[in-house]
């Protein structure tokens, strides 16, 4: 990867590499997370509404309350993954009824310099 003068890339190689990570948390607590990951610098989320499976029995025996989920898609920078995931993870276990799960998913490429730029939050790419 080579920068030039004015910091845009040049080549075909990224400066970072960006995740798409997928959360599934109770719908009433969705708003919450997607405050979270939005303060380490995530440009786009998506949030579905969804339906959890399991049966009031696997549910109770989990600790669960309820099955209305939201599922949250969120691109994110991998420099700044390990920083959010562990946010995630203490948010889980402090926030009363704040179970969850998430999962990342590598992205193997983009098409652009300015969809990468705003996908991962870096002004600097694309500009000349």
């Amino acid at each position: 990867m080579a920068e030039t003068k004015n910091n845009t890339f040049e080549g075909n190689v990224s400066p970072v590499r960006l995740m798409l990570l997928i959360t599934i948390v109770d719908h009433g607590k969705a708003s919450s997370y997607v405050d979270l990951i939005q303060s380490f610098d995530c440009n786009i989320q998506i949030t579905m509404a969804a339906q959890g499976t399991a049966d009031r029995e696997i549910l109770e025996y989990v600790g669960l309350e309820g099955s209305d989920k939201a599922v949250i898609f969120s691109v994110v920078r991998d420099d700044k993954l390990d920083a959010l995931t562990e946010s995630i993870e203490s948010r889980f276990k402090t926030v009363k009824n704040g179970k969850g799960v998430c999962a990342v998913i590598p992205f193997s490429s983009v098409i652009g310099t300015l969809v990468f730029g705003f996908l991962s939050n870096d002004r600097r790419i694309g500009k000349v």
